[in-house]
């Protein structure tokens, strides 16, 4: 008899499980992570990429540039950015392998290039070339 209460008492406490310190554990993670993640975004050391890039082709390529003022320019000459997809459109049917180079004014805001890039691709150019002014140029 006094065996069999014996076993009875294990098994009952092996039934009861308390997970309170386990969930107390977790909501201390969770709020440790959820402090410490925007610190860790904006504490994070970003080196940009040297210059160093190759050379620019010699032939069979158009510029699109865009200026401080938010002029776009297709080899120097002002388009309207209405006039921009439909001039992308003929010069990629004129010449499929035609390598398109991106240059921007280093005063324009970061949104208008991409908004200019989101155009060349509406325009048919998948591969866009940013140019930029090497490291000896400064």
């Amino acid at each position: 008899m006094r065996r069999r209460r014996e076993r009875n008492r294990q098994r009952e406490s092996i039934d009861e499980i308390n997970v309170t310190p386990l969930l107390d554990l977790t909501f201390l993670l969770l709020i440790a992570f959820m402090i410490t993640m925007p610190l860790m975004e904006y504490g994070t050391q970003v080196s940009p990429p040297e210059m160093n890039s190759a050379e620019l082709p010699d032939n069979n390529f158009k510029s699109v540039s865009l200026t401080d003022k938010g002029t776009i320019l297709v080899d120097n000459e002002p388009v309207t950015t209405a006039d921009l997809i439909e001039k992308l459109k003929s010069l990629k049917k004129s010449n499929p392998k035609l390598q398109l180079l991106l240059r921007a004014d280093g005063k324009c805001a970061y949104k208008d290039v991409i908004a200019l890039m989101a155009k060349i691709r509406n325009g048919g150019f998948t591969d866009v070339t940013l140019v930029t002014q090497g490291e000896s140029s400064k």
